[in-house]
């Protein structure tokens, strides 16, 4: 159902009685009923606000020119895109203005389907691709030849990539330590390298 024009109550309204009637599977579409719409007023953060107070699948009902509007929906939850298709824009008629054409059409699906991956889930740390780039993460190094009990500085160590040292959150701790071993200019600076 499209809900163009209509407030909380006519949608809960609305739901109800397509409840009563039978229909089991509802799904609802956010709707801006100007045409074309201006994208200033499609308000897209009701979708996910829509799913929640309504508990069913929620989409767009979109009359915005261009593909952008869809995609940023489907990153806002939308599991529903309703857009207008021509096979020419130079064919008179009440949607024209408003529709793809099949090559346009194309891209917005290839774009919703980008969206849809990149949303993926919630994750923190290092993904499978980002693994190879670990080296350009920053640790520290020794940067300067030290010999068995010298201190640290920071004339002799260094946070720089790649990221094959302690992490650069450590740098306070080793200065002024002592080092337990004599360490080669560029060797990447290790704990057991540290008398703690």
């Amino acid at each position: 159902m499209s809900t163009g024009m209509a407030t909380v109550e006519e949608i809960e309204e609305a739901l109800q009685s397509a409840r009563e009637a039978g229909a089991s599977q509802i799904a609802l579409l956010k709707c801006t009923s100007a045409y074309p719409a201006p994208a200033e007023e499609m308000n897209l953060r009701t979708i996910p606000e829509m799913a929640r107070r309504f508990g069913v699948p929620v989409g767009l009902s979109d009359h915005t020119l261009g593909i952008a509007v869809p995609v940023a929906a489907v990153a806002l939850g939308a599991c529903i895109i309703e857009k207008h298709l021509t096979l020419s824009r130079s064919t008179p008629g009440p949607d024209s203005a408003f529709s793809l054409e099949p090559q346009e059409f194309k891209a917005m699906v290839d774009a919703v389907r980008i969206a849809e991956k990149a949303l993926g889930e919630v994750h923190f740390g290092l993904s499978v691709k980002e693994e190879a780039s670990r080296v350009f993460r920053r640790s520290l190094f020794v940067v300067e030849d030290v010999k068995q009990g010298e201190a640290f500085t920071v004339a002799n160590v260094r946070s720089i990539r790649p990221g094959d040292g302690l992490h650069p959150r450590h740098l306070t701790e080793v200065l002024g330590k002592s080092a337990a071993r004599g360490i080669k200019r560029g060797t990447p600076l290790r704990w057991e390298f540290v008398v703690r």
